[in-house]
């Protein structure tokens, strides 16, 4: 009878049954050297997920990718993005001109790369969505050309700002380029570099798992960016708001100052105003919307008309206040807000206030402690409570008012009674020029890096 016309037969030579137990065998370690490489591939975009974009800053952001990638998987990395506002340049054809955001490298090559242009600085880089491996017997199809003597090439190697003329200058001739691209959009590039000697080797499997980093690291890297334009448009509506407050009366001298948060410019709602008004008075306003971004102030700018328009019926401070109340608590999606009213009158020498639970203002003069004025403080503006309460004081003209936001004197962890006592044991320069006076509060108080956006506003009656 005939053996099975399929399948292995087991009368088979025993030569051949090795070599078909070879095959399987070789089978075998191929899928589990498959699985051990998808399991590491694995391993590492997690512990990716974890390190890069723990931030919304895009800088940081692309630091930590740098930071992932040198010295695992290469000696040098450089994160190159579009910048945030993607402003239009004149650009050679076949060029793109990204903000270098990121570079990072082994100590071996430090000595190399002093040629390479330093974060924070624009660069030209090569148009195209492959992945480039420079040298590569089989360039991907698309990638431009390399010869410097071919008059289409778009790099120019006399070009400083040109990433791989550099690296090719320093004798590094190893790179792996890969794109960062986020729904089909470019929104910058990763370089990696390979010195001579190095251990780390651009191999196909290598490259697979730089494309797959690459593809998560560029959402955070987009997010960052996103969120970096939002802000930006946030905080030049803020300054627009703030750059043109009211004119006082000749009697009154005045002087502003405004600082967005943090490193990444989060804007909040903070804001001063000045109204003039009959009979040499002048009414002084600081306030500050709760929260941050454009709807803080968008919402700022609304309670900042309002109040000009409240302002004019000529009302005291702290009906002034409850007016202001009824109207913000009328909107469904108001945010809530603080604000200090302060009316000068210096016809009358007397300063009136009222607060809608606001920090206290100050006041400063030469030879004498700075006096945090006790005001009777209602609830925020829009909760629709109401109570508000006035307080007058005698005007000195030796005397200089201080009005501020939280920003200032408010720190993370710390009581706010703390906070206001530093304020109180400062000695700034209270009798020359306001905006001397101004600059050395805030070098006394201001944090290097604010969590929170600072508002000020100093006024001195004029001598008569």
């Amino acid at each position: 009878m005939r053996g099975e016309s399929s399948g292995v037969n087991r009368f088979a030579h025993p030569c051949h049954r090795q070599s078909h137990i070879r095959g399987r065998t070789a089978g075998i370690v191929a899928a589990v050297t498959e699985a051990d490489a998808g399991q590491h591939r694995l391993a590492v975009l997690d512990a990716a997920t974890l390190r890069v974009g723990t931030t919304l800053d895009m800088d940081t952001t692309c630091a930590e990718l740098a930071e992932f990638v040198v010295p695992a998987m290469a000696d040098l990395a450089i994160v190159d993005v579009v910048p945030p506002d993607a402003p239009e340049h004149a650009v050679p054809p076949g060029r793109a001109r990204l903000r270098r955001a990121a570079l990072v490298h082994t100590a071996e090559l430090r000595s190399r790369l002093a040629p390479l242009v330093p974060p924070g600085a624009f660069v030209l880089h090569r148009t195209g969505n492959v992945v480039e491996r420079h040298p590569s017997p089989h360039p991907p199809p698309g990638t431009p050309p390399t010869d410097p003597t071919d008059p289409t090439d778009p790099t120019d190697p006399t070009d400083p700002t040109d990433t791989l003329t550099v690296l090719h200058a320093a004798g590094i001739h190893t790179t792996l380029v890969v794109p960062l691209v986020v729904h089909g959009r470019r929104v910058g590039v990763l370089v990696l570099a390979r010195a001579p000697g190095s251990a780390h080797d651009f191999t196909d499997e290598a490259a697979l798992l730089v494309e797959d980093l690459a593809a998560r690291a560029a959402v955070a890297i987009d997010k960052a960016r996103r969120y970096t334009h939002a802000q930006g448009i946030a905080v030049d509506l803020q300054r627009a708001l703030l750059t043109e407050p009211g004119t006082p009366h000749p009697n009154l001298e005045l002087a502003f100052r405004y600082l967005p948060s943090g490193t990444t410019s989060v804007v909040g709602g903070d804001w001063y105003e000045v109204v003039r008004l009959s009979f040499g008075r002048t009414l002084l306003v600081m306030g500050d919307v709760m929260g941050h971004g454009i709807e803080a102030a968008v919402d700022m700018s609304h309670y900042r008309a309002t109040l000009r328009q409240v302002a004019t019926m000529d009302l005291p401070p702290h009906r002034i206040l409850r007016r202001l109340d009824a109207l913000i608590d009328a909107r469904e999606s108001a945010r809530p807000a603080t604000c200090l009213l302060a009316l000068a009158d210096p016809g009358r020498d007397r300063w009136t206030f009222a607060s809608a639970g606001h920090l206290p203002p100050a006041l400063m003069a030469a030879g004498r402690p700075v006096e945090l004025l006790e005001i009777p403080t209602g609830p925020p503006l829009g909760t629709g409570v109401g109570g508000y309460e006035p307080l007058t004081r005698r005007l000195l003209p030796d005397e200089t008012l201080l009005l501020y936001t939280d920003g200032l004197v408010e720190r993370r962890g710390q009581d706010i009674d703390d906070s206001l006592a530093r304020l109180a044991a400062l000695r700034p320069p209270a009798g020359g020029a306001l905006d001397d006076l101004l600059d050395g509060v805030l070098l006394g108080l201001a944090p290097q890096t604010g969590e929170d956006d600072i508002a000020l506003l100093a006024a001195r009656v004029r001598p008569r």
